[in-house]
């Protein structure tokens, strides 16, 4: 309520509020300043409509002699980067709305569900008006590449799974008793064995002696002769279809290509990772909690940018979406719950973290315990653990300390 507050009292009469709907190529543009306002307009979205958006709003602030100019915006994802990038160096404020918040207030100034490009820049001032604005991150140099390189492994990974996925419906349809004892295709031995012997009729020509032999080397001895024989038992049984084998088999290959070399671009972005990790002084306080890896420390650096930016924990944990809300009424009390309105992929970064450090030894083990033992379901545990830990880090990384084990924080010679 108090950061609300500052919000409002930072929007008075000197201010001039300039907001932005934007769109693929074409953006709308608006301002007002205290009972002065304009028609939205359009302009291009590029660097010609940037220069004509930005002569518009400095006119204006000159003419009205306004102090300051706050520019508001909904994320669209892509569409605003280079917008942004070219207001970032301007004496401007930039801030960012919840579409939440736009539908919202549109419906309550209307009662309409209507959603046009020129009424969206009105409604978007109007919540900027209120304060219920969010400050924009945006990082720079290293920390941009790793934001970069974190959302393209993330894709990455997205496209795996899709292509495992697509070859264990292949594998299926020819061999589904594969499945049954190999479990997984995206295995090393499992990716050989389909890569040279993609059907039972190849599995059964490779013969019993030889196909121990591939399964023991590939796994590094982690299957036994015992699988061997239930895999060739299961070729010489197998009910996988007859008719289109070798069309199949075709799309099987293509598929572990794929798939491969998604694995080789994911080890690539994770060694850029690296690079990038050992020229910001914070990575190395994260990196000394147990538990937390390179790769963590780059998604949680690449999505949270400057820690300096970051005035306490509250507005960090708001970034993530992890700050608490609930509903009540009367004598009935609501359940709490996070709001999910910050970064999602910082929320989920966060999430797979925390399922490190509750391991047995790990340095929440203790504290998530202690919250399922007093009855909290082991999901809200795990948040609650994702809350702590984000705390943590961003104590750490702005205090310029190593963690040690029992919370003890180690000061930098």
């Amino acid at each position: 309520m108090r950061n609300k507050t500052k919000k409002i009292q930072i929007i008075n009469e000197k201010v001039m509020i300039a907001t932005i709907d934007i769109g693929m190529t074409k953006n709308t543009g608006y301002w007002r300043y205290n009972n002065i306002s304009i028609k939205p307009f359009e302009f291009a979205n590029n660097a010609d409509g940037f220069k004509r958006f930005w002569q518009k709003i400095w006119t204006a602030k000159i003419i009205n002699r306004a102090d300051n100019v706050i520019i508001g915006f909904e994320p669209t994802g892509s569409y605003e980067q280079p917008l942004i990038h070219y207001l970032i160096n301007k004496p401007v404020k930039l801030v960012q709305i919840n579409p939440t918040h736009t539908k919202r207030v549109k419906e309550l100034n209307d009662n309409s569900p209507l959603k046009t490009d020129k009424k969206d820049p009105e409604v978007i001032a109007d919540i900027i008006q209120l304060g219920h604005y969010l400050s924009l991150v945006v990082p720079k140099g290293s920390s941009a590449q790793l934001r970069n390189l974190v959302n393209s492994r993330e894709s990455t990974i997205k496209n795996r799974t899709m292509s495992i996925n697509r070859l264990h419906r292949s594998v299926y349809m020819i061999f589904p008793e594969f499945l049954e004892v190999m479990k997984t295709v995206s295995s090393k031995s499992s990716m050989y064995l389909l890569k040279h012997y993609s059907t039972p009729f190849d599995i059964i020509n490779l013969g019993l002696e030889s196909l121990a032999c591939c399964l023991r080397k590939t796994s590094r001895g982690r299957f036994s002769i015992e699988h061997a024989e239930r895999l060739y038992n299961a070729a010489n049984n197998s009910v996988g279809i007859k008719e289109g084998v070798d069309s199949i088999v075709m799309g099987i290959q293509q598929i572990i290509k794929e798939i491969s070399l998604f694995n080789d671009f994911i080890n690539e972005i994770e060694t850029k990772m690296n690079h990038y990790l050992k020229e910001i002084p914070e990575s190395q306080y994260i990196l000394s909690i147990k538990g937390i890896g390179e790769v963590t420390t780059a998604g949680i650096i690449g999505e949270v940018g400057d820690f300096n930016d970051f005035h306490n924990q509250r507005a960090i944990i708001k970034l993530a979406g992890l700050n608490l809300y609930e509903v009540s009424s009367g004598d009935q009390k609501g359940i709490r719950h996070i709001s999910k309105r910050g970064r999602s992929l910082l929320r989920k970064i966060l999430f797979f973290a925390s399922l490190n450090v509750v391991r047995k030894n790990g340095i929440m083990h203790e504290y998530y315990h202690r919250l399922i033992d007093n009855g909290m379901i082991k999901k809200k545990a795990l948040i609650a653990v994702s809350r702590k830990l984000l705390k943590l880090i961003f104590s750490l990384a702005r205090k310029k300390r190593y963690y040690i084990h029992n919370y003890e924080m180690k000061s930098v010679a």
